[in-house]
């Protein structure tokens, strides 16, 4: 079935027509009719399946049905600033030939543009959970005509502790609204909680054997934590004009290996929970047109986030929860394109890279590096302060053609 034999309104059509949408992925196919039959649902899919679409699309066009009916009739309850800001963007572009008007509201920023914005009239809200109940007990935002709730990245909104603000938001809520529920994992909490805020729900997951796209390529290659930076300097430099989306552990360690590439010439972005938020912004911004093509992020960036044209993926760290190694990934070969995903493993970390492992119920390829490329790669680097590993190679280089010659 193609996006054209929907009944959905010939404006969102259009728009679908103008992004190259033409049939819809598994989940926006099974999802799409149940929601315009206003059912509620359960979604269980994995990260570049295409989730965002399977309930934007079917909104947008039941928003143009309800366009005379006052107020904010739709909220999407996201975990992140950055999710909340590119699920913003992609029902203003579905959207952007219908009367539909979409608002994204998060903290970090001046909520008085967001006000301003509420009282001129609002069909959808994309939010956060403390910017929204900031508005909400400010009674600049009303709920109570809320027809639609669509909770997104539910398996992440629990592991950041957002369970509390979930349950205090349906006091606000009508009693009778409809109620989508977008998760890329399910789990027993998870589960219980869906239920509880559900009714009847039409149930569907979607679970590839392999969670990884098949248009990425991904290996694991054996590094010492301390030798990590020597690699991803040789990395960067052999894909100069590529775009690469480096993973560490914690904000700390992102700025370490900011600086570590900025003694060796290479010039980077980092992006984590303890820059502001309009940093986090232009840093956004600055990556995905390219103006930068080095970003060091913690995992705040690898949920949901779709950044264009992403070639690389390094793991500098390999993540503390498996599943994150799957939407780490996920950050490239999207869509048509192919990506390659690489990952610097530690023998500290081997227990995690088990856990990955068995998380995917398969191996990650294993790169292997000889003794003479690791040492290569540990001697061309070209931060000042490890010459002595270049002078300890040349001097046993010495030694060896001088034992060879007094053999002789």
């Amino acid at each position: 079935m193609k996006f054209d034999e929907y009944k959905i309104s010939p404006e969102v059509k259009r728009s679908l027509e103008e992004q190259g949408f033409k049939k819809p992925t598994d989940i926006q196919y099974r999802a799409i009719p149940n929601i315009l039959n206003g059912e509620d649902v359960l979604a269980i899919a994995q990260t570049g399946t295409g989730k965002t679409a399977a309930f934007a699309i079917p909104i947008l066009h039941l928003m143009t049905l309800a366009r005379n009916e006052k107020g904010v009739k739709v909220v999407v309850m996201v975990p992140t600033h950055e999710l909340a800001i590119q699920i913003t963007e992609v029902f203003h572009e579905l959207g952007k030939y219908t009367k539909v008007k979409t608002l994204g509201i998060f903290g970090g920023v001046d909520q008085a543009p967001q006000i301003k914005q509420l009282k001129h009239g609002v069909d959808i809200v994309i939010a956060t959970p403390g910017r929204l109940f900031d508005l909400v007990s400010q009674g600049h935002l009303v709920l109570s005509n809320i027809q639609i709730l669509v909770l997104d990245e539910a398996d992440l909104m629990l592991d950041l502790g957002f369970y509390k603000d979930i349950r205090d938001l349906l006091r606000f809520l009508p009693r009778f609204r409809q109620t989508l529920f977008f998760s890329a994992t399910i789990n027993e909490k998870i589960k219980k909680m869906a239920y509880s805020i559900v009714r009847n729900p039409i149930r569907i997951q979607i679970s590839p054997k392999d969670p990884v796209s098949k248009n990425v390529t991904h290996s694991v290659m054996s590094v010492n934590m301390d030798d990590k930076r020597y690699f991803l300097e040789r990395l960067v430099k052999e894909n100069q004009d590529s775009k690469i989306l480096v993973f560490v552990r914690t904000k700390v360690r992102a700025e370490r290996v900011f600086q570590a590439m900025e003694r060796v010439g290479i010039t980077s972005l980092t992006m984590h929970s303890g820059k502001e938020q309009q940093d986090r912004l232009a840093v956004m911004n600055d990556f995905k047109s390219g103006a930068f093509k080095i970003l060091i992020a913690t995992d705040v960036s690898s949920r949901g986030v779709d950044i264009p044209n992403v070639d690389y993926v390094v793991n500098y760290d390999l993540p503390d929860i498996a599943e994150n190694y799957v939407h780490r990934v996920g950050r490239t070969g999207r869509g048509t394109n192919k990506g390659i995903a690489v990952s610097f493993c530690a023998p500290e970390e081997r227990l995690l890279l088990e856990q990955i492992e068995g998380f995917m119920d398969k191996k990650v390829n294993v790169f292997e590096i000889g003794k003479s490329e690791y040492a290569d790669t540990l001697a061309s680097t070209e931060e000042v302060n490890t010459n002595w590993k270049q002078l300890i190679r040349e001097a046993e280089s010495e030694a060896a053609k001088r034992k060879k010659k007094n053999k002789k």
